[in-house]
């Protein structure tokens, strides 16, 4: 496995004996999980059952999504990601891999994913880049995503402001399903290069896809490894004989049990590792939209450890008992620069004194960690020994897993979205009825 993971500070003799779970109570979880997931394996098997997990053991489509990203790094230094919602926060996790918001260490172009369409960052970025030499992925799986739509028919104008229409087909693609649909419509005008997104995999189990692993081929990415570390995480979970006590129906019993028994509500995902800021992000969607329904769910909050220590923290400990923790760290203190002996204790810093930054941020997970479980806060631990594309492939595989395992236990359908759907159509009916401007 790419990483690994403790529960211990989540049984009795840590969360403490009036709401702690013990080891009896876990395994009675585990054992109401088993028929889920003997079904899950046996559909992997099948390629039957939810399609998200047939992507890790697929190859055909990288050679095709590999020949598109090849293309448009060739004629563009950055690349614009369109898309909203999983269509967008998936590629962003991935890229963060390359890029810590200084640019693609790896080399390839510098992706930017416009996710909202405010018109002042729209212009913005416009006037800051070359339009000549920019790149456009419009994704959108239904291809009808109004935000999407709207930024796309705007930036084929401006492109066309700069540059030819034959040039477009190396400037611009596209990712929707193979059926009709508007921007189906304009790739084919187009000529514009168009990959087909997967009809049985909703958008926020669609970054092992295309979705997310086009824009990681673009930043320079090992899409394969991705994939790979999302294919032990199954293997681990789903296998021939799945593992009882499994990472991802673990983490599923134990945040469903704490808010059937003890009321808490809130899951709260605190990375210690700046490149995992969007995961945060990507998680906050796939546990909200999944789980949110019917009167239930349960309401993700995303922290960054160690700022988080100096905004939040204090509600975590002495606020209201209704959140469940999990830190992800690295195994080791990450290596860099030491702070110098001498002048830090001058300045009565001895603390300090030949350590770095990486073995502050390891001692603010150690010492949170500890904190929460004295203060009898339920905290699971995920352990990295790095952070690269197999263990990023397999955190994400981990947590899809988990939300499916978790709508399991609340009785509720992971994969749909129903309240959402009430919103884009009023949103359109609100559009319709306004006076159009001039073009």
């Amino acid at each position: 496995m790419p990483f690994s993971v403790n529960v211990d500070g989540c049984l009795i003799g840590n969360a403490g004996e009036n709401v702690g779970l013990s080891t009896k109570d876990l395994e009675a979880g585990l054992q109401q999980l088993a028929p889920a997931t003997r079904r899950l394996a046996q559909q992997r098997r099948d390629g039957t059952g939810p399609e998200f997990l047939q992507l890790p053991d697929r190859t055909e489509d990288l050679a095709r999504a590999g020949e598109v990203a090849e293309a448009l790094a060739a004629n563009c230094d950055d690349v614009l990601i369109l898309g909203t919602g999983g269509s967008s926060l998936g590629g962003q996790t991935l890229y963060a891999l390359a890029d810590s918001g200084y640019g693609n260490r790896l080399g390839g172009p510098n992706l930017h994913f416009l996710d909202n369409v405010d018109p002042d960052s729209f212009d913005d970025f416009l006037a800051a880049v070359d339009l000549s030499r920019l790149g456009v992925v419009a994704i959108s799986k239904s291809g009808g995503t109004a935000e999407t739509l709207c930024q796309t028919l705007q930036l084929l104008e401006a492109l066309l402001s700069e540059v030819d229409e034959s040039r477009l087909s190396r400037q611009v693609a596209v990712i929707t399903e193979p059926k009709d649909s508007p921007l189906k419509t304009l790739a084919a005008r187009y000529h514009l290069p168009c990959l087909d997104h997967d009809e049985g995999v909703g958008g926020r189990y669609s970054v092992l896809s295309v979705v997310g692993l086009l824009p990681a081929l673009l930043a320079g990415l090992d899409a394969a490894a991705l994939r790979r570390g999302a294919r032990e995480v199954l293997d681990q979970s789903l296998g021939v004989e799945p593992a009882h006590t499994a990472a991802p129906q673990t983490g599923a019993v134990l945040t469903v049990a704490y808010a059937h028994r003890a009321g808490l509500t809130q899951t709260v995902l605190m990375p210690y590792i700046d490149r995992l800021a969007h995961f945060g992000l990507w998680f906050r969607q796939l546990w909200a939209e999944s789980l949110g329904k019917q009167g239930k769910g349960l309401t993700p909050i995303r922290a960054m450890g160690a700022v988080d220590q100096h905004s939040q923290l204090q509600l975590y400990l002495e606020g209201p008992r209704d959140k469940f923790f999990t830190l992800v760290r690295h195994a080791e203190a990450p290596g860099d620069a030491k702070v110098p002996a001498e002048q830090a204790e001058a300045l009565g810093l001895d603390y300090l004194a030949g350590h770095g930054m990486g073995d502050l941020l390891d001692a603010m997970a150690r010492a949170t960690t500890e904190t929460l479980i004295r203060h009898r806060r339920p905290t699971r631990v995920i352990t990295l020994n790095q952070l690269d594309e197999t263990s990023l492939g397999g955190l994400l595989m981990h947590f899809m897993l988990e939300t499916v395992f978790a709508a399991e236990l609340l009785e509720v359908d992971p994969f749909d979205q129903p309240a959402v759907e009430e919103g884009k159509q009023l949103a359109r009916q609100y559009l319709s009825q306004r006076t159009k401007s001039p073009a």
